[in-house]
């Protein structure tokens, strides 16, 4: 394959490649029969585990959150908003909770803004500390976290996707709407 495609194919094949363990888990996650939540969704536990992010979240950079739960019709539990003005660079940081296996995105302003948040990191639009407070108390929660350029490589799995997604990706499957 020649062109801009091939590129982006070899792209994606390299960051499938570099979070092998990662990939691995979203593998683990996909089953066929359970698409917008998992066999064992308990969602007062994936709640109470939620409102501690965002309690910490809040204590970390020291303002208040916005958040945003129980997304009817989507694999994604909800999300979290750092406000501008709490951040270093000014913009605003925006955490994605899936309803499976506590898998989390953090990007820089809103999914899809920045390929990652290296590259919203190389733009000078996220500050690495700041981007250390929230990894950090994922992590320390238990929450697996998921690089965005890794949620917009192509879905390669056994699900069957809703048809109105035109290129199915990684984040249709674990974040999307159905």
């Amino acid at each position: 394959m020649s062109g801009w495609r091939g590129l982006l194919l070899i792209r994606q094949d390299l960051r499938v490649t570099e979070h092998k363990e990662t990939v691995a888990l979203l593998r683990e996650l996909d089953d066929p029969k359970w698409l917008e939540r998992p066999r064992d969704y308990d969602r007062g536990e994936i709640g109470a585990l939620f409102n501690v992010l965002v309690a910490r979240l809040e204590d970390d950079f020291a303002a208040p959150c916005v958040s945003e739960r129980d997304t009817q019709d989507s694999s994604e539990y909800g999300r979290i908003t750092v406000p501008a003005d709490a951040t270093v660079c000014g913009i605003r940081i925006v955490v994605c909770v899936s309803k499976f296996g506590s898998l989390a995105l953090v990007c820089a302003d809103n999914p899809g803004a920045f390929l990652g948040t290296g590259e919203a990191q190389a733009e000078g639009e996220l500050d690495a500390g700041d981007l250390d407070k929230v990894e950090g108390t994922l992590a320390n929660l238990g929450y697996a976290i998921v690089p965005e350029e890794l949620l917009e490589c192509d879905y390669a799995g056994p699900s069957q996707l809703p048809w109105h997604v035109q290129r199915p990706t990684w984040w249709h499957r674990f974040f999307g709407s159905f």
